[in-house]
């Protein structure tokens, strides 16, 4: 047996696997030996800190619906390609033979993962510890019987649910409401914070209003949004930094970009995007796990503007949350409307840097070693 092996699925936006990184790093800086097993697209600018990172065959959500899951070359995944991805998963786990099997989400999410997640757990189950990573918001499910199946699951197989939040600002319960069945199960570990290396300092973004879409696969509304809205700023004359994320469609991109014009810029991505935020004058964003966090310990002026389509509620819930705190400045209107959004920008920055907060966000230390506690 050898340490932990990490699975992670990420399905449309690159938050889990940011998350995943940041943990694998404070897990390799505790000594504790992790292969992490991918299951989505690369991510670029992703640092696992040394860890050993295999790749399953890919999938990823057409949409936000997450109804329909393609493979790499963009087909709906199918029997064939799921009895082979299972028997990849299965053949990576033989061999690591780990003494924890770290994963992340299922079963709150990644239902569609059943059919080689339940042959790993199998497999697993009084081999290996086995521990769910969950982040601190649940995305809710309507049906009872859902809930059921979530909760055997986890008392059938899991030594451990890991949440990845603070009680106090948002309990398991107040978006799972049978967690009161699983409450031996659940330890908290404080938020998970992507931490900034010195020596990678960058003085890019200052005095800027930096716009940033997290991975970009659902960010387009709100590139477009801002682009529209920054004639109605008092602050147009500052320089406007657009990061649009790996994931925003080709065509999406350079549409945008044509309408930039002078004083405002759009790139895929920065490695210095944390000092970027410490730099910048405004910071604007979807209100994902990941960038909530990065902004929280940025502690810049900032508007969160939170992703809502489909069946993701759980962006809104954080920053009403956190809103509700005043941790972070959200805006709920209409996109639609530029002068309303401009607004609110201006009202943003006028309120200035965030306040420092006693929140948590030891998370990934925390996470580290609970996980060695288990060794």
């Amino acid at each position: 047996m050898s340490g932990v092996l990490f699975y992670v699925q990420h399905l449309l936006g690159v938050g889990h696997v940011k998350r995943a990184a940041s943990i694998a790093r404070a897990l390799v800086g505790a000594r504790v030996p992790v292969t992490v097993v991918l299951g989505g697209e690369r991510v670029s600018h992703t640092d696992f800190g040394g860890a050993d990172v295999r790749y399953l065959a890919s999938a990823r959500a057409e949409d936000e619906s997450f109804k329909i899951l393609l493979d790499q070359d963009n087909q709906p995944i199918d029997d064939a390609w799921r009895d082979a991805r299972r028997r990849q998963l299965l053949k990576i786990a033989e061999e690591i033979r780990p003494d924890i099997l770290f994963i992340e989400l299922f079963p709150f999410g990644r239902r569609q993962f059943r059919f080689e997640l339940i042959p790993l757990l199998e497999a697993h189950k009084g081999r290996s510890k086995i521990v769910c990573s969950a982040r601190d918001v649940i995305v809710g499910k309507p049906s009872a019987k859902r809930n059921d199946e979530i909760v055997d699951t986890l008392l059938s197989y899991f030594d451990s649910v890991l949440v990845h939040g603070v009680e106090a600002v948002i309990p398991l319960a107040s978006t799972f409401p049978d967690s009161h069945r699983i409450a031996d199960l659940l330890q908290y570990t404080g938020y998970v914070v992507e931490q900034a290396v010195a020596t990678t300092a960058s003085d890019v973004g200052v005095d800027e209003v930096v716009v940033s879409v997290g991975g970009g696969a659902v960010g387009e509304d709100l590139l477009r949004a801002v682009v529209a809205a920054r004639p109605y700023s008092v602050h147009q004359n500052r320089h406007w930094r657009l990061i649009a994320g790996e994931s925003l469609p080709a065509g999406a991109y350079q549409d945008i970009e044509a309408c930039c014009g002078t004083g405002i810029s759009l790139e895929r991505a920065r490695s210095d995007f944390i000092y970027v935020l410490r730099n910048c004058a405004l910071s604007i964003s979807l209100g994902g796990y990941n960038t909530v966090m990065d902004v929280m310990a940025a502690g810049c002026a900032n508007l969160v503007v939170p992703f809502s389509g489909g069946v993701e509620t759980e962006q809104l819930f954080r920053a009403r949350a956190f809103a509700a705190r005043g941790w972070i400045h959200m805006f709920d209107g209409e996109l639609e409307n530029h002068e309303e959004f401009a607004k609110a920008i201006d009202e943003a920055m006028a309120q200035g840097k965030s306040v420092r907060t006693p929140l948590d966000m030891g998370g990934a230390e925390k996470t580290a070693q609970l996980i060695s506690e288990m060794l």
